[in-house]
């Protein structure tokens, strides 16, 4: 599933769009070993709970699940490990500002291929309160009846 601008989308995180009110989406590489590159073009990836941590003036994807490819051998990889992000040195010092100063977080909200190569695309988020959310649930249902052809 390959649009015209030669990315295949991996794994979207669906999660953080209905928690968060995300801005500030920017684009970076993450740093895989061979068997994960392989495992993420036959198996995909799972983000749903990954979050982004800036240490020692790196940062780092946690719990950001890349299942087992089934034909590696001792060099095969451990699914949840931490990977490093591909960023540029004052885009890290940026985003470690927002968190300290803000009160924000760092969330990945989608994996792809672009050109052949793996990236992953991160937001700041701000944590939504429980009647945001309710507000969210209340305007997707009344778009869905709009669509259906409802009398709203």
């Amino acid at each position: 599933m390959k649009n015209s601008n030669g990315i295949k989308i991996i794994a979207e995180n669906r999660k953080a769009h209905f928690n968060y009110f995300l801005s500030e989406f920017t684009e970076c590489g993450i740093s895989l070993c061979g068997t994960e590159i392989k495992s993420l073009r036959v198996k995909g990836c799972t983000i749903g709970d990954s979050y982004i941590v800036i240490r020692n003036g790196e940062a780092e994807i946690i719990n950001m699940h890349i299942p087992l490819y089934e034909q590696g051998n001792i060099f095969n990889h451990e699914p949840l490990r931490t990977r490093k992000l591909l960023l540029h040195k004052r885009e890290i010092l940026w985003f470690d500002k927002e968190i300290r100063t803000g009160g924000y977080t760092v969330v990945p909200t989608k994996v792809y291929f672009k050109n052949g190569k793996a990236k992953v695309e991160i937001a700041l988020a701000k944590g939504k309160k429980a009647y945001d959310k309710r507000e969210t649930i209340k305007k997707r249902d009344l778009d869905r009846e709009l669509a259906k052809g409802g009398n709203y």
